[in-house]
C-alpha cells in the first residue's frame, strides 16, 4: 500500500486539488467583472454521504456517530459562504452578475482552505515518518 492510498492522504490531496480550481475559476470572475452579460461561476463542495464517504469518488471519509440520545443530531452542514450566497446576484451597471467584492471575500475563503489542507497533508506525512521511524 502506497502513502498516497491512505484514506487521510488522498482526501486531502482532492481538497487542494479542488480548491486550485475553485481558485482558476474565481479568477475568470474577476477577471471578466467589466464584461457585459457574464455570469460569476462557483465549484460546488464535495459532498460526503452519511456514511462519511465521498460521494463522487467513493473515498473513504471519517463519519458520524450518534451514540446517546443526549447527542444532538447532525443537520446540513454550513459553509462560510452560504449566508452571503442569498445577497449575491445583484446585477452591476456593465450588464453582468460579478460583484468584486464577494469574489474577493470567496478567494480569501478559498486561500485559507487550501492552505489548512496543506498544512493538514504536511502534519500527515510528518506523522507516517514519525511512525515508520525516519
Amino acid at each position: 500500500m502506497s502513502v498516497t492510498d491512505l484514506p487521510v492522504v488522498a482526501m486531502l490531496r482532492n481538497r487542494m486539488q479542488w480548491s486550485q480550481t475553485r481558485q482558476k475559476v474565481l479568477a475568470e470572475n474577476v477577471a471578466n467583472a467589466d464584461t457585459p452579460g457574464f455570469k460569476a461561476r462557483d465549484l460546488r463542495a464535495p459532498r460526503f454521504t452519511p456514511a462519511g464517504e465521498l460521494a463522487a469518488s467513493g473515498l473513504p471519509g471519517i463519519g458520524v456517530a450518534r451514540t446517546s440520545a443526549s447527542h444532538l443530531a447532525g443537520g446540513a452542514p454550513r459553509g462560510p459562504g452560504e449566508e452571503r450566497e442569498k445577497t449575491r446576484f445583484e446585477v452591476m451597471p456593465s450588464g453582468n452578475a460579478v460583484n468584486l467584492e464577494e469574489e474577493m471575500l470567496k478567494v480569501g475563503d478559498n486561500q485559507a482552505d487550501y492552505q489548512l489542507a496543506a498544512s493538514l497533508y504536511q502534519k500527515s506525512l510528518q506523522m507516517l515518518r514519525t511512525a515508520v521511524g525516519k
